[in-house]
C-alpha cells in the first residue's frame, strides 16, 4: 500500500506543479540556480578555512652577517629542530654565522639546511673547503635548487658547494632538492613536520622543472605553519617566477604573519601580484639599506623605491637588518643588528632586534633622505 500510495501522491504533485503558472515555476529555477552559485562562491572564495591555534613556539631569525654585504641566512628554531636557510654574505660571514648558532644549536646538529639557489650571496658559507658551515655542524637533512644556469657550473663557489656538499652526504647527510620534495620521491617529503603544530612545507615553483634565464627564479620556496600563521620565504624568486606561484596557488595564497622580501628589496620581487594575495603583516629586508653593492643607479640600491611603493600598501612593519655608514670603519652600521620575529602561542606575533628596540625602515634616517611613500609619509 505504501508504495502505490507514493506513487499515486507523486503523481498528484506533478500535475499541482502543471498548473502552476510558468512564471512561478522560471522563478523557482533562477533561484536554484543563484543560490546554488552563491554556495559555490562562498565555498571557494570566502569561507573561512578553520582556525587552528598555535602551540609552543616559532622563531626566525635573520642574520645581518658581520658585514655590509647583501646576502641570506635565516635561522630558524622550531621545536627540537634546528633549521638554516641560505648562507651569505660572504666567506667572512662565517665565523659571524657561527658564533651566532652555537648559542642556540648546543648539539651541534642542523635537522634541516635549506639552500635556496646557487647564488653566491646565499652559497658561499657552505662553500668553503675545510670550513664551511657542513663542515662545522652535523647536518641530517639538506634541501636544494632542482635547477641551475649553465654558468653557474664550473664556476669556484658553485664547484665548492656541491664538494662540500657531496662530503656532508658521504658523512651520513639526506640530500633532496625541492623538485623531489614536492613530488615526493627518493624519501623526500613536501610536508616535513617540526613539533606538534608546526611544519615546513616545501611550495611548488614552476622554475623547479623549466630553467630560468635568472638565476633567482629557481629559489626554493617554503611556507612554514605554526598553527593557522602563516611565514612565506621565496628567496630571490622575480617577477616571473612569482607570477607563476601566484598562477598555481591562486585564492589559496592567503594572509601571512610574515614574508621575507624577495631578493633582498629589489625592484624585480615581491610584486603586486603576489604581494595583493598573501598581504604581509611584517616584512624583514636581508640588505644593507644604502649599499650599492650591484647596482649604481640609485633607484636599483636595495631597498628599492619600487618595492617600498608596493610594501608600504599592505604593512608598515618593514625591518632591515643593516644600513649603509660611510664614516665607519667598515662602511654600515647595524640598524636592527639580527632581526628576530617569534610566534608564541599565548600572543601576538612581534619583533625583537640585537641592538635594542626594533626600528622600522619608515622611522629611519636613511629612509627619509632617500625614499618616499604617500603611504608612510
Amino acid at each position: 500500500m505504501a508504495k502505490r500510495y507514493s506513487k499515486s501522491r507523486a503523481k498528484q504533485v506533478e500535475k499541482q506543479i502543471k498548473k502552476l503558472p510558468t512564471w512561478v515555476i522560471v522563478t523557482a529555477f533562477v533561484l536554484a540556480i543563484i543560490i546554488g552559485a552563491g554556495y559555490y562562491l562562498y565555498i571557494t572564495y570566502f569561507k573561512k578555512e578553520e582556525y587552528i591555534p598555535p602551540v609552543g613556539e616559532l622563531e626566525f631569525h635573520f642574520l645581518a652577517l658581520g658585514n655590509r654585504n647583501n646576502g641570506d641566512c635565516i635561522y630558524v628554531r622550531a621545536g627540537d629542530n634546528d633549521i638554516l636557510i641560505d648562507a651569505g654574505s660572504k666567506e667572512s660571514s662565517i665565523p659571524y654565522i657561527q658564533d651566532y648558532l652555537d648559542d642556540y644549536v648546543t648539539d651541534n646538529v642542523l635537522e634541516y639546511v635549506v639552500v635556496t639557489h646557487a647564488d653566491s650571496d646565499h652559497i658561499v658559507g657552505f662553500s668553503k673547503p675545510n670550513g664551511s658551515i657542513f663542515d662545522l655542524y652535523e647536518c641530517k637533512t639538506i634541501i636544494d635548487f632542482a635547477q641551475v644556469k649553465e654558468e653557474k657550473i664550473g664556476k669556484e663557489t658553485y664547484t665548492n658547494y656541491i664538494a662540500e656538499r657531496t662530503d656532508e652526504v658521504a658523512a651520513g647527510a639526506k640530500h633532496y632538492t625541492a623538485l623531489q620534495c614536492w613530488n615526493e620521491t627518493d624519501g623526500a617529503k613536501r610536508v616535513y613536520t617540526l613539533s606538534d603544530s608546526v611544519n615546513m612545507e616545501i611550495m611548488y615553483n614552476y622554475y623547479y622543472e623549466n630553467v630560468s634565464s635568472d638565476e633567482n627564479n629557481h629559489s626554493v620556496c617554503i611556507m612554514f605553519n605554526h598553527g593557522s600563521r602563516k611565514f612565506l620565504f621565496t628567496g630571490d624568486l622575480e617577477k616571473s617566477g612569482e607570477e607563476k606561484f601566484v598562477e598555481y596557488y591562486g585564492s589559496n595564497l592567503t594572509q601571512v604573519e610574515l614574508f621575507k622580501a624577495g631578493h633582498h628589496g629589489s625592484k624585480t620581487s615581491s610584486n603586486d601580484c603576489l604581494l595583493d594575495l598573501i598581504k604581509p603583516k611584517i616584512c624583514v629586508v636581508s640588505c644593507c639599506a644604502g649599499y650599492n653593492e650591484f647596482h649604481a643607479k640609485p633607484e636599483n640600491i636595495f631597498p628599492t623605491q619600487s618595492f617600498i611603493d608596493r610594501i608600504s600598501e599592505h604593512t608598515t612593519n618593514v625591518y632591515v637588518t643593516r644600513v649603509v655608514d660611510e664614516q665607519s670603519t667598515d662602511g654600515y652600521k647595524n640598524l636592527n643588528g639580527d632581526i628576530k620575529v617569534i610566534s608564541k602561542a599565548d600572543k601576538e606575533v612581534y619583533v625583537e632586534a640585537s641592538v635594542g628596540t626594533p626600528v622600522k625602515l619608515k622611522d629611519t634616517d636613511w629612509y627619509k633622505q632617500n625614499r618616499t611613500s604617500e603611504f608612510w609619509d
